[in-house]
């Protein structure tokens, strides 16, 4: 008798699907279970509102922890960064992947780069965390840019450029490449330029706490850099929501002397939204052993940020 299917519980979005068949594949190959991919549809998903006025990225988990709380599919495929920092009673992430490229990329007219764009170009997109960036960026470097807040999925977005009613829009690229559409990037933005999300092209793999043989099947997709890194990127995320409600960028990258890997930097940037202000620091020690460790120097930097500032910062994210 062949072994009952798993569900995995996914949003409808292409780049979800996209995102949560390839988990599928791999957790099907660990288990030696066919997967079957369940679709939820969340709130976040048919809610036309801008995501700050509706409780921010939350609103993509709430729905696909609910049918895994009620026992409606075993487990749940996450865009890490979407994931609320607070733990979740009774939810286990059993896994984190080896994470994709977590640049955020420009799709440009007339295969532009950020550099290239005429005067006053309009500059879509979703997150104030890109905008506070691309307009400190654009004040350093005596540009002149407008940025203008955007939803949609990827069709929609890069619509708005071959439609010439955006010059250019900024989007992930770890999700362009998980739809096959990366060919179309016109330029890669340096993580010098714009730190990602905390978490950005990583995926998080959650099941109920209680089901100890799927924990123990699906943490062999785990992937233990990739875990250390974005615990630190989420440690600092969760101390500056904390103390202060502006847009966050962070990003923890691994510093290899050859082939040997000898320390963790952490990086983060706190600001408003028009880039007049923007607080960036960063941080280096040994790579986190632990849980505790990788939590620990995400708490240190931003500390040093609210020190630094980082509190008095108000964004539009709504609490």
């Amino acid at each position: 008798m062949t072994e009952k299917a798993l569900r995995l519980g996914t949003r409808r979005s292409k780049l979800a699907m996209a995102q949560s068949g390839q988990v599928a594949d791999a957790v099907s190959q660990v288990t030696g279970r066919p997967v079957e991919l369940v679709e939820i549809t969340t709130y976040g998903d048919v809610s036309r509102e801008h995501l700050a006025q509706i409780g921010g990225t939350g609103v993509f988990v709430a729905a696909l922890r609910e049918a895994l709380l009620r026992g409606e599919v075993d487990f749940a495929v996450h865009s890490l960064k979407d994931l609320p920092t607070a733990q979740h009673e009774g939810l286990v992430v059993a896994a984190i992947p080896e994470r994709e490229d977590p640049r955020d990329v420009v799709v440009a007219r007339d295969a532009r780069k950020l550099t290239d764009l005429p005067r006053g170009a309009r500059i879509g997109t979703g997150a104030p965390r890109r905008m506070a960036q691309l307009n400190g960026y654009a004040r350093t470097h005596g540009m002149e840019i407008e940025t203008v807040p955007i939803r949609g999925n990827v069709d929609t977005r890069i619509g708005y450029v071959r439609s010439g009613e955006l010059d250019a829009v900024v989007l992930a690229a770890a999700g362009l490449n998980r739809v096959g559409r990366i060919d179309e990037v016109t330029d890669f933005l340096s993580v010098d330029t714009v730190l990602p999300a905390p978490g950005q092209g990583a995926l998080a793999i959650e099941c109920t706490a209680d089901n100890a043989d799927l924990v123990a099947a699906l943490a062999e997709l785990d992937d233990p850099f990739t875990r250390a890194a974005v615990t630190a990127e989420r440690s600092l995320l969760a101390a500056l929501e904390a103390g202060c409600s502006a847009p966050v960028g962070a990003l923890a990258d691994l510093l290899a002397d050859g082939q040997i890997v000898k320390e963790m930097r952490l990086r983060g940037v706190v600001g408003t939204t028009d880039g007049s202000t923007l607080v960036q620091l960063s941080t280096t020690g040994p790579v986190p052993e632990t849980h505790e460790a990788a939590m620990a120097l995400g708490r240190e930097l931003a500390t040093e940020m609210l020190a630094q500032g980082a509190a008095g910062l108000m964004g539009e994210r709504a609490h």
